[in-house]
């Protein structure tokens, strides 16, 4: 499945490349104006589900586009054709596949293929991540205050869901620095590569992270939901770490959501 995986992304990937920055049409989706699908989102999608279902035609298929494909099969294929889309629209470089294979619940393998760096990154339970078949791992912060973090916003920013805005400023002030990709499937394989140390994002969906969640655990990372349980890949929030600064990312969540609780009901009374 793994190998499946990687041939899908790779062939999603010439799709994006060839239609980077030719675009036809953009249109919206979910009454969002910020929340984009384009042709290249499509026909990646298509010839991604195509070789699967050529391979594994009993297994279900579940997509961001095009839906879900139910069946008895007790293995999910999760899949993001365009992790990036509104870069993508803007001809901006950073965008990538993401393709996750859930079985009895659980993730058991992952790809997150970048086409514009040509940088394979894919894992499998208890067999550790790779990037173009060389080992990864997360790196050895041992601090927030000298780590570089990573972080996503929602399609409603402008509502600001779950102390989002609030939460951003305080981990500018605890961090080294605080990056925003665009992609939440390259923000995990950052973290499970060493090149960003914690991922915070209020709300994902399973598409976004099933592959990149597994990259980060299977090298010794840690991903949890915001107050540091179990994360649950079908609950909206997401944070992943190195490890060495999980607790203290939880600990300025939770204190930027006291801090702005206590900041309202002051200006209510």
């Amino acid at each position: 499945m793994i190998a499946v995986a990687k041939e899908a992304a790779y062939e999603a990937g010439k799709i994006l490349r060839q239609k980077l920055g030719k675009l036809r049409q953009i249109e919206t989706k979910n009454n969002q104006e910020t929340n984009l699908v384009t042709e290249a989102d499509t026909e990646s999608e298509t010839k991604v589900i195509g070789i699967i279902r050529a391979r594994f035609p009993e297994h279900q298929i579940l997509s961001e586009e095009d839906g879900t494909f139910r069946s008895d099969s007790e293995y999910k294929w999760i899949i993001d054709p365009l992790d990036g889309t509104t870069n993508f629209t803007h001809a901006f470089p950073i965008f990538s596949i993401s393709i996750g294979v859930e079985f009895r619940g659980e993730v058991i393998a992952g790809v997150v293929y970048d086409p514009m760096r040509d940088e394979m990154f894919y894992a499998e339970k208890g067999k550790g991540a790779y990037l173009n078949d060389s080992p990864i791992h997360v790196s050895d912060v041992q601090s927030i205050d000298k780590a570089m973090l990573v972080t996503g916003f929602p399609y409603n920013i402008r509502e600001n869901p779950d102390f989002c805005t609030e939460r951003f400023v305080a981990f500018l002030q605890h961090a080294q620095a605080v990056r925003r990709l665009g992609s939440a499937a390259i923000d995990c394989a950052y973290i499970a590569a060493g090149r960003l140390d914690g991922y915070w994002e209020v709300s994902l969906q399973p598409w976004d992270k099933a592959a990149g969640q597994l990259l980060i655990t299977e090298v010794g990372g840690i991903v949890t939901n915001f107050e540091g349980g179990e994360h649950d890949l079908y609950a909206p929030p997401i944070l992943g770490s190195n490890g060495f600064i999980h607790e203290s990312m939880v600990r300025v969540l939770e204190l930027a959501k006291q801090i702005t609780i206590q900041n309202n009901d002051r200006k209510t009374q």
